[in-house]
Order: structure tokens, then sequence, then C-alpha cells
């Protein structure tokens, strides 16, 4: 396996990067305008939303820590890899 081959990155198309934050934007939106339209207390919807907002940052936060490892377990098995080859071409000579 070559170098080349290891470095190639699958990168999502455009359309499907607009198509996340639309709906990213419409879940919040209609979350948002259901805790607005609850018959309750202000002080209740307040808490609702501060509850929709912290659960929104969790999700970021995750899904960063998530990608953070996946990219180091792949930094790691390059540096392998790529020590595996010298090992293996400086045997050959």
């Amino acid at each position: 396996m070559s170098f080349q081959q290891l470095t190639s990155v699958d990168r999502p198309t455009g359309a499907w990067v607009n198509f996340s934050y639309a709906s990213f934007a419409a879940s919040v939106l209609m979350v948002g305008g259901g805790i607005a339209a609850l018959p309750l207390d202000w002080w209740v919807r307040a808490y609702f939303a501060m509850g929709m907002v912290m659960v929104v940052q969790s999700c970021f936060t995750l899904s960063k820590n998530i990608r953070d490892v996946h990219e180091a377990s792949r930094m790691i098995n390059r540096i392998e890899e790529a020590r595996t080859e010298k090992l293996l071409s400086s045997e050959r000579t």
C-alpha cells in the first residue's frame, strides 16, 4: 500500500453540507417555535429553551470529540503503516 493511497480524503459534497445546515436550522426553529407556543409561564418556556440550547451544545461537543478521536486513530495508523513500509523496504535491501 503506497503513501498516496493512505492520504486520500473523502469529503462530503457541497449539497450534503448545505442540507445538513438547512436541516439543523429547521430543527432548531421548529423546536424553538414549539417551546414558544407552549401554554406555560415564561420561566417554564425559558427553562425548556435553556435545555434545548444545552442539548445542541452537547451535540456539537460530542461530535467534535468523536471526530478528533477518529482523526487521531487515522494518524496513528498512517504512522504505523509508514514505519512498517520503511522497515520492510530496509529489509529488502
